[in-house]
């Protein structure tokens, strides 16, 4: 199984192309912090280079940039080519099959890059909605709704 999940920030803005037969791909890099401290106690991150492509392509390149939050669902892909010396080079990157927009640069809650981005309304902008309430947890939720009703145990056909 090749499965590959991660979170964390562009470390630059991505860059999109496209192929002979017009289909886009867009690359980037992410920076994904590690569980753990050094002997220093300073956290490191690794740097993982993305390729996505088509629509999700275009989409990354308009709405995500250098310092964005991202999750990125996919697969690890190794491959290989000549440089201009004649030299053998591989690469690995994650090949993404779904990147969720989770908040732009600086932000400290999951915001949606997209609905920030766009003039345009999106499906997740909700312009002059209220605010949702919240549960308050000590009501009986179910206070309104007439007689109460007893249930047994001896009742129960098993």
């Amino acid at each position: 199984m090749n499965k590959v999940f991660l979170i964390g920030r562009l470390t630059r803005d991505p860059e999109l192309r496209y192929t002979g037969n017009n289909t886009a791909v867009a690359s980037f890099s992410i920076a994904v912090n590690r569980n753990f401290a050094n002997a220093q106690g300073e956290r490191e991150a690794d740097f993982i280079n993305i390729v996505v492509w088509r629509k999700q392509a275009e989409n990354v390149k308009n709405y995500l940039s250098q310092g964005s939050q991202v999750a990125i669902d996919g697969r690890i892909q190794t491959r290989s080519y000549d440089d201009q010396n004649g030299q053998k080079r591989y690469v690995t990157e994650v090949v993404a099959d779904n990147v969720e927009f989770l908040g732009s640069k600086g932000s400290s809650t999951n915001t949606n890059s997209f609905a920030e981005k766009s003039a345009e309304p999106t499906p997740y902008d909700f312009g002059d909605a209220p605010e949702p309430k919240g549960t308050d947890v000590d009501s009986n939720p179910f206070a309104d709704f007439g007689s109460s009703i007893e249930i047994s145990d001896d009742e129960l056909p098993f």
